[in-house]
């Protein structure tokens, strides 16, 4: 089905109504005032500090935007409140934790492996074929959303807040019913990053979510090592009571910031995902333009493509630039394209264990084999998306990435096909 079919379920439209019936008085009834938000999150735990890096002035910039530019209404003003108290009790019961238990701070990430590419090249995929493997940790979604308390491995998957996540997954997908044939969504399946730094909120996850230009402006201009530091503190504790033996982690938006991951994680490696500029671009505005509808009664597809292109664009530049100039070792990055991936899943899995010296078990290859076939592509029906539905010239858009297309994919930017299933 085509997204210009999106139809909202009844009682969200009868719930959005009586948001606008509310008109100025909305924003006295879902208040997204940041003093109001701190003291409410300090009052639900009865704790005070949010521990370091400070996490107001970014929060403060997120809020402005969702207000001022985001187009809410009252499920999104609902949804940005509840995120952000949800984000700021995480990180008081993080710090309390750590405070507590000296030894969350002293855990080691060692040699992580992470995903990156273009968003819709298979980045999702890849990252979940190889969390089949029992000797890699990933953090699931339910982890990302509650890190706190730390998990056991005792009753890891039987932990109360994997119920929780799953009724809020419920619910979105009651909000979003077309949003699973996009991108599969799962309280058990590995999440990426961006869920992580949200905690610092300095996330590419709000702009994804919402269209807030000036916070999108404004995180371009980050160089994210406090944002990496929240990263790495969430990590050692999903990992102080439940380790394994590599983290392999995933977000396309890692390109952006290359330094700063390796300024944190100075023995990371990485998987770089590639495919036509073209295709991921319009698969990219579909799931954007499907998730923003949720919060916003206001969204035209016609301008998240063009928003996007450019954003990606320049995120590829930025990350072209790390390999120049010599930030990482060629040792430590393997490319992969998205036919390949497709094509042969578990030779790419090899090659990945072949250039980062790790060793594939009998038991993971059988896991890792069976994975594809569980979990074919469309099994929760057609994504359908057009180039011109989103407002993205063929032309334009091959011109903005011919320097990544020459360099990774013999210069062939155009997409294979004008809609993908």
């Amino acid at each position: 089905m085509p997204l210009t079919d999106f139809q909202r379920p009844g009682f969200a439209s009868l719930v959005n109504l009586g948001g606008r019936l509310l008109g100025p008085a909305l924003g006295r009834f879902v208040n997204l005032d940041a003093a109001d938000l701190v003291a409410t999150a300090r009052a639900r735990t009865g704790l005070e500090h949010f521990g370091e890096p400070d996490l107001r002035p970014a929060m403060e910039q997120l809020l402005a935007a969702c207000t001022t530019e985001a187009r809410l209404n009252l499920f999104g003003r609902l949804a940005v409140r509840s995120d952000l108290l949800r984000v700021l009790r995480n990180r008081l019961w993080m710090e309390r934790d750590r405070r507590h238990f000296p030894g969350i701070a002293a855990q080691s990430i060692d040699r992580p492996i992470f995903v990156v590419g273009l968003p819709r090249s298979g980045t999702t995929f890849l990252h979940r074929l190889l969390s089949q493997d029992p000797g890699n940790r990933v953090p699931f979604t339910w982890e990302a959303m509650l890190p706190s308390p730390p998990p056991e491995a005792a009753t890891h998957d039987s932990d109360p807040r994997i119920e929780f996540a799953e009724r809020q997954v419920r619910w979105f997908l009651r909000l979003a019913p077309q949003f699973q044939r996009i991108h599969p969504v799962g309280a058990r399946l590995a999440e990426e990053c961006v869920l992580l730094h949200s905690h610092s909120f300095v996330s590419y996850q709000f702009d994804t979510m919402y269209r807030i230009p000036s916070y999108s402006a404004w995180l371009e201009q980050q160089d994210f090592r406090d944002s990496y530091q929240v990263h790495r503190q969430v990590l050692q504790h999903l990992q102080w009571k439940c380790p394994g033996h590599r983290w392999v982690l995933k977000a396309p938006n890692h390109l952006f910031q290359l330094p700063a991951l390796l300024a944190t994680y100075p023995d990371a490696c990485l998987v770089w995902t590639h495919r036509t500029p073209l295709d991921t671009l319009a698969s990219l505005a579909s799931l954007c333009t499907e998730l923003r509808r949720v919060f916003s009664d206001a969204v035209i597809p016609t301008e998240v493509g063009p928003e996007l292109a450019v954003t990606w664009a320049e995120g590829v530049r930025r990350a072209m630039a790390a390999l120049d100039s010599g930030l990482v070792s060629p040792d430590r990055v393997l490319h992969v394209p998205y036919p390949e991936l497709i094509r042969d899943p578990l030779a790419v899995v090899r090659r990945v264990y072949d250039r980062f010296d790790l060793e594939l078990s009998a038991q993971a290859e059988q896991r890792l084999t069976q994975f594809p076939k569980a979990n074919p592509k469309g099994r929760f029906g057609q994504h359908q998306y057009s180039l011109q539905e989103f407002g993205l010239d063929p032309a334009r858009e091959a011109e903005r990435f011919a320097p990544y297309c020459q360099r990774f994919l013999d210069g062939t930017c155009h997409p294979h096909r004008r809609a993908r299933t």
